[in-house]
């Protein structure tokens, strides 16, 4: 049976709605204020949830992200009696599947109602089929979005296009498309490089030449475009695509067709297209650096990964999944990752994503290669400096930004549910720096081997001043 939640300041339209749900057999809780939103989607997460925006104690599209964070990733209706344009894109945007002006008719309102709990009814129907993942970790809501996402593009055939910062995983999406389609998973991917791609020998790369048709050529050779016949063809950062090339590899897409170099006949290549980029390429468009009708073209669907810094709470998983890959590469024991490190992990904001990520795990398990536990210790130099640094900095100064999180972009937003746990600088600098006291005191030991006499040495600190310290922390050294 589908549950839904009514979140609805006029008492009357929750009633309305409210009825219109029992009537067509489902269970139903109300709500009035996002307060009880928020505890009801705590005790008893819904199916459904339609919701309006304005609220006596807040802006539901200010919470949002909470909503969809609910294990049960409910399907979200906003409806809003003050709507704007602006407001109808942010809805969207933050994943509500649909946005409805008020006020609405008992008629109009149980359609409504009707298709979202039919759509939620065939998505989990749909979802029985497990997607195959790969190296894609995480179960944020934006992550999950992305998945679904992923599996759409699987189950069809249309050209898509990933868009996201450097380093947010796209070829390892592309990939997962790929091996969960029904039609193209057992045979080839390509990859091509767009920006390593030679400028004198880019047609003879993608679409290959025939003996003779250069000082050299003494055999045929098949370009990547038809090495890609009845596979998938990604093109990485498209946007890169020389701007002449791009009016050929247009008809290529339209054709499927094309003539190698030096051939005077015309070969085939069945290929299913995911391309990538960084880049906006719909200003490149309007700039005259990437042509509108190859645009169009490759979008069919557009997938947008979100940047690391927009769903922190994946860096957990993706420490464990990454740390657990890099040790079995370097061939020693798995590692236990202590709170510290995590800590650090998350008081950063990754401007290189899911890569710089990766990379820092990497240099964490080289520097402690045959020890067992990842402290702080372990990370880069230069990462942990800007970290300690951020954790004494004000706003205005730095990258820090008061709350210990380096920053290093604009577009870093908080809700109003964070700003209302936020600590005052003076609490947040005395926790900051215990817990950096902590963590330095159980490195110490760590690296005297619970030598007191050794530790005073390195530390500098008197008998008294150590065994007082490891007292306030409760830390006893290991004899």
């Amino acid at each position: 049976m589908i549950q839904v939640l009514i979140v609805d300041g006029e008492k009357s339209s929750c009633a309305m709605l409210a009825e219109s749900a029992l009537r067509l057999g489902h269970e139903v809780s109300v709500g009035h204020t996002l307060s009880e939103c928020l505890e009801k989607l705590k005790s008893s997460p819904p199916d459904v949830v339609f919701i309006d925006t304005e609220l006596p104690d807040g802006n539901a599209l200010d919470a949002l992200n909470l909503v969809h964070e609910t294990p049960s990733s409910p399907t979200v209706v906003v409806m809003t009696a003050h709507g704007t344009p602006e407001s109808a894109e942010r809805a969207i945007r933050n994943g509500a599947w649909d946005y409805i002006p008020k006020p609405v008719s008992m008629k109009e309102m149980t359609l409504r109602l009707s298709r979202a709990v039919q759509y939620r009814r065939e998505q989990h129907n749909n979802g029985a089929r497990g997607i195959k993942r790969g190296g894609i970790v995480g179960n944020s809501h934006a992550m999950r979005s992305s998945m679904e996402m992923v599996k759409q593009a699987a189950d069809s055939d249309l050209n898509v296009l990933i868009t996201g910062e450097t380093g947010t995983g796209k070829e390892l999406f592309a990939l997962s498309i790929h091996n969960n389609s029904r039609r193209r998973a057992h045979e080839n991917f390509v990859v091509v490089d767009c920006t390593a791609l030679p400028g004198t020998l880019v047609e003879s790369i993608l679409f290959g030449y025939s003996k003779g048709a250069y000082t050299g050529a003494d055999r045929a050779q098949d370009g990547l475009i038809r090495q890609a016949h009845k596979g998938t063809l990604f093109l990485d950062e498209m946007g890169e695509l020389p701007l002449p090339l791009q009016k050929t590899f247009l008809r290529v897409l339209q054709e499927h067709r094309f003539r190698p170099v030096g051939s005077q006949k015309e070969v085939e290549s069945d290929f299913r297209l995911i391309s990538a980029t960084n880049k906006n390429l719909q200003q490149m468009v309007e700039e005259g650096k990437f042509r509108g009708d190859l645009l169009y073209r490759l979008g069919a669907m557009t997938i947008n990964l979100p940047p690391l810094r927009q769903h922190p709470e994946d860096i957990k998983d993706m420490v464990a999944f990454y740390v657990d890959k890099v040790c079995h590469r370097f061939g020693v024991a798995g590692k236990k990752v202590s709170e510290e490190f995590l800590k650090y992990l998350t008081k950063y904001d990754w401007p290189g994503n899911v890569r710089e990520l990766f990379h820092v795990l990497e240099h964490a398990c080289a520097a402690a290669l045959h020890e067992e536990t990842l402290f702080p210790v372990h990370l880069p130099r230069e990462l942990r400096i800007n970290i300690t640094r951020s954790l004494f900095e004000g706003n205005g100064n730095g990258n820090g930004n008061g709350n210990g999180q380096v920053h290093h972009d604009k577009d870093n937003k908080r809700g109003p549910e964070a700003a209302a746990q936020f600590l005052s600088l003076k609490t947040f600098r005395q926790s900051a720096y215990s817990d950096l006291e902590e963590m330095y005191l159980k490195n110490l030991l760590a690296s005297s081997s619970g030598s007191i006499k050794e530790a005073c040495m390195l530390s500098k600190l008197s008998r008294t001043r150590l065994y007082g310290l490891l007292k306030k922390y409760n830390i006893r050294p290991e004899i």
